[in-house]
């Protein structure tokens, strides 16, 4: 996948990391923890997609906590909804996955169905555009996976900061670290950080109030 462009702030690196690709995604991955635990979900060979690592999503839920009771969640590129259903599965409350390809917007819905996931929306459209349109502050966690090379990490961190509660998170995967400059000309700072191969997991919390 691409670097970010110049929007995206980590491109100020004189030696931008290279990013390895999968060429064969995994068939399925399974949710690790909660009332859906080793439920399946299917992986599209598609390109630019790539499913958190399970050693990644155990770290993650390990950070927030097994118990997410009563929080208000947005998968913005929901890919596999692997975030946003195993956020469902330890018990969120209201979990929006949004998705762009159509053909694994079926699949979330699909498994959406299968599960009875009654607090899973599911919705088709832009990431960004869809964390624009909810009430300023509402959120207790987004989780932000765009494909790498999508350009998309400036604009989508700062909707993610409009969107959480002051005492809210985001979950930021990308190819390379984000500089602590960046984040914080957001008014979002690290956290947790951790990286594993290509991936670059952050857990970032408000520093300055959204505008």
């Amino acid at each position: 996948m691409t670097t970010a462009p110049r929007s995206d702030r980590p491109q100020a690196k004189k030696k931008p990391i290279a990013v390895k690709r999968h060429t064969t995604p995994p068939g399925e991955i399974r949710l690790i923890g909660g009332q859906w635990k080793r439920t399946k979900l299917p992986v599209a060979d598609k390109p630019g997609l790539r499913p958190t690592p399970d050693r990644v999503r155990e770290t993650l839920f390990n950070w927030l906590g097994q118990d997410l009771g009563g929080w208000r969640c947005v998968d913005a590129f929901a890919g596999t909804g692997a975030l946003g259903f195993e956020a469902a599965s330890r018990g969120a409350a209201e979990v929006m996955l949004v998705e762009q390809d159509g053909v694994l917007v079926s699949q979330l819905m699909a498994l959406q169905k299968k599960l009875a996931a009654t607090v899973v929306q599911v919705r088709r459209g832009d990431g960004v555009g869809a964390l624009r349109q909810v009430a300023a502050g509402s959120q207790d966690l987004v989780f932000l996976d765009p494909p790498f090379e999508a350009g998309v990490y400036e604009t989508a961190l700062r909707a993610a900061h409009a969107a959480i509660k002051p005492d809210g998170q985001v979950y930021l995967e990308a190819g390379q670290r984000w500089p602590d400059e960046a984040l914080a000309e957001i008014g979002l700072a690290v956290h947790r950080y951790l990286k594993a191969g290509a991936v670059h997991a952050h857990l970032l919390r408000r520093t300055v109030p959204a505008a």
